[in-house]
């Protein structure tokens, strides 16, 4: 039986500005090792808000959360953010890559940033993750001269670096036509199939539907 590598118990968020709003309600989910989870919903539902708490980027709430059988629910925040920067790596809708670096300088950042690998060794293993994502021969252009889908690819490769077990990732195909939306999906099709587990936040049907699971959310609250 597959192992759990992600429990939340009874999540619940709130917004309190302007007024206070009762966002998540008693979420609770467990997401097995080698598992590609979806999650849906209308605009509004908490899917986003839920993707953020159990990524860890998003500590204000309650409840509890187990990462890898760690319970990472009151980590203080140089622990909470080494703790995420070695099993958890996050894409999100936009790639957030820095212009002025070159597509492997983005990659190599978290690695030199957890610090197990020197620059050279850094340089080499981010040479591999682009190579995965076919962007080897992108290596020393400047992100910002890349296409969407190009960005999105090195964005993948960034979270990749440090081979984090859990890989999450906000509307990952949101902003991309329908050809790069299946490449998207094969290397996420690919990486399960390496023993990766994702959750991914989606309005594209047609993109959950090839996953092994979907969430449906409405009103805070995992419906089915």
């Amino acid at each position: 039986m597959a192992q759990a590598v992600l429990t939340a118990e009874k999540l619940n968020k709130y917004f309190y500005d302007p007024a206070m709003i009762h966002v998540l309600h008693d979420v609770s989910l467990s997401v097995c090792e080698g598992e590609f989870v979806c999650i849906m919903g209308k605009s509004g539902c908490g899917k986003s808000t839920l993707l953020y708490l159990l990524s860890t980027l998003d500590t204000a709430y309650e409840g509890a959360l187990y990462i890898n059988g760690i319970r990472v629910t009151g980590l203080d925040e140089n622990d909470l953010a080494h703790f995420r920067n070695k099993h958890i790596g996050f894409v999100f809708q936009f790639h957030f890559l820095l212009p002025e670096f070159t597509a492997l300088e983005n990659v190599m950042l978290p690695a030199l940033k957890l610090g197990k690998l020197n620059p050279k060794e850094a340089e080499e293993y981010a040479i591999e993750k682009l190579r995965q994502m076919d962007m080897h021969e992108h290596a020393r252009k400047l992100s910002g001269k890349l296409s969407g889908g190009q960005q999105q690819r090195v964005a993948i490769a960034r979270a990749l670096i440090n081979d984090p077990k859990i890989i999450m990732a906000d509307e990952p195909t949101g902003n991309l036509d329908s050809t790069n939306t299946a490449i998207i999906f094969n290397i996420f099709d690919q990486l399960v199939k390496e023993g990766n587990t994702i959750i991914t936040v989606t309005h594209d049907h047609d993109f959950a539907a090839k996953s092994n699971r979907i969430l449906e959310m409405a009103d805070g609250q995992i419906k089915s």
